[in-house]
């Protein structure tokens, strides 16, 4: 068993707004630049819909994340050594500036310059990358609140799962539907990026996790851009360098959360340290579809077990850390709960982001239920579409997540309202696997949590690797799986 932290997240897709408040608090600190406009480390997409850049999901086309090949995972962007040699020269499968956008700004001069007139002078959108004025027709959040509708949402790879009468029943005035989706980078235990980047300028930090690019030893050969199924790396035009979503670590290391979780209005996102068997990690990896979310979780290690302690004090893991993973909010949602699932687990990146699946609205007004919420089949987004997201196809384990939430606004209900029956609660937690203590605890975190219980920053002590010279720059590959280390940690 080899023991290592990770930085882990959760986001309550039940709480978003869609006020993408974290998107530009994300974009006025790190992206806010020439070279990176189109950047978006973090974004909120609307779903159903294409997402950015433009149908993200589709690896049949941008050949993202990892593919089973007999015994063993293969990099869909580069099936051999061969393939990742030429892409050297010649990089296929990349977004493009139609599936971003061509960056904008506007002639705010000709509000002052203009000439007098009878009509009101406008600010005209002008390119950042050609500098002539142009008509917009695309932009980070272009299909913002329009999911559900024919003209972007039919687009969703995601709706390929669904049955011809799902979709048309989907699309529908009356079930018209959607729920946000925000995103960043997933800091993956198995990073497809990572593995993917032929200088080594990609490395996963061994104190904690995160995934960062050494912007000195990057080449510009943008494969992580191709490797990445989540598409949240980027190639910065300007400079020649990839970019991505870092967690803010300098603001963790000084005991801050990252600015997309300080600054969220509706408290969506949980921040907290796991401990995980790094040993599995190829098992995992080689999973079955079928397998793929069990054996995910199963890689994350019980912070309290007297076996994991040892064995995390044996691989050097600070008591401060181990404290931390102890309390941490994303194990009570992942492990004990069972409430967040990881988003497209058949990408076997094995990320460390994970999300609480939403409650969507019943079909029609028609039908009142004395029970108060209905059963998940009837509600407006087919179980089968949150299950492709969210679970690889494996609706059981959203139905549980879904199952479990029902029956905590329920007992909420009976407890404060009083409209409801107490009795009948207690039965619904007993048949979502909860109980009133239990519910108590999801109630208090999801609702009341303080700063602090939301956001559970371990002690990182960046000065203790740099000071062994355990610096995650001298990082080095493991087990074939793309999973970088830094020299000193034996795998």
């Amino acid at each position: 068993m080899d023991v290592r932290a990770q930085i882990a997240t959760v986001f309550h897709l039940d709480k978003c707004l869609g006020c993408h408040t974290c998107s530009v608090a994300c974009k006025n600190l790190w992206t806010d630049r020439k070279g990176a406009e189109y950047m978006w480390w973090n974004n909120v997409e609307t779903k159903p819909g294409t997402g950015y850049p433009t149908a993200w999901e589709d690896q049949e086309q941008y050949k993202g994340g990892w593919e089973k090949k007999g015994d063993e995972i293969r990099l869909k962007s580069q099936p051999n050594r061969l393939s990742g040699l030429i892409q050297i020269f010649h990089a296929p499968n990349q977004p493009t500036m139609d599936d971003y956008y061509e960056p904008w700004t506007y002639d705010y001069q000709n509000l002052f310059n203009a000439p007098a007139g009878n009509d009101q002078p406008t600010a005209r959108p002008v390119s950042m990358v050609t500098g002539k004025y142009i008509d917009i027709k695309a932009g980070p959040n272009w299909d913002d609140d329009l999911a559900g509708s024919p003209v972007y949402a039919a687009n969703d790879p995601n709706l390929s799962e669904l049955s011809p009468e799902q979709r048309e029943m989907l699309f529908t005035a009356e079930r018209l539907v959607f729920f946000h989706l925000p995103r960043t980078c997933n800091h993956c235990l198995n990073p497809a990026c990572v593995a993917a980047c032929p200088s080594g300028a990609l490395h996963k930090r061994g104190e904690d996790g995160i995934v960062a690019v050494d912007q000195a030893k990057c080449r510009g050969w943008r494969h992580c851009v191709a490797a990445c199924p989540y598409k949240k790396a980027y190639y910065n035009w300007t400079t020649g360098k990839s970019e991505k979503c870092i967690l803010c670590f300098p603001r963790l290391e000084a005991g801050q959360a990252p600015a997309c979780f300080h600054s969220c209005p509706g408290r969506i996102r949980f921040l907290g340290a796991l401990l995980y068997d790094a040993d599995r990690i190829p098992t995992v990896a080689n999973a079955d579809r079928e397998q793929l979310i069990e054996e995910h979780l199963a890689t994350i290690l019980d912070p309290h077990d007297p076996q994991v302690i040892a064995a995390a004090r044996a691989a050097g893991i600070h008591e401060g850390m181990i404290e931390s993973a102890q309390r941490s909010p994303v194990y009570q949602f992942v492990k004990v709960w069972k409430l967040a699932l990881p988003l497209h687990a058949e990408f076997r990146t094995l990320p460390m982001l994970f999300y609480i699946p939403p409650i969507t609205p019943v079909v029609g007004n028609s039908e009142v239920d004395d029970d108060l919420f209905v059963d998940s089949d009837r509600t407006r987004v087919p179980i089968r579409y949150l299950a492709s997201l969210f679970s690889a196809g494996d609706e059981a384990k959203v139905r549980y997540s879904l199952r479990k939430q029902q029956a905590i606004r329920y007992y909420r209900r009976a407890l404060t309202v009083t409209d409801v029956s107490a009795v009948k609660a207690t039965e619904m937690l007993t048949a979502a696997d909860s109980s009133p203590e239990e519910a108590d605890c999801i109630f208090h975190l999801t609702t009341l949590s303080t700063v602090e219980e939301r956001f559970v920053i371990p002690p990182l002590h960046r000065e203790q690797w740099i000071e062994a010279g355990i610096d995650t720059g001298e990082a080095k590959a493991t087990a074939g799986f793309g999973i970088r280390q830094p020299a000193g940690r034996g795998a």
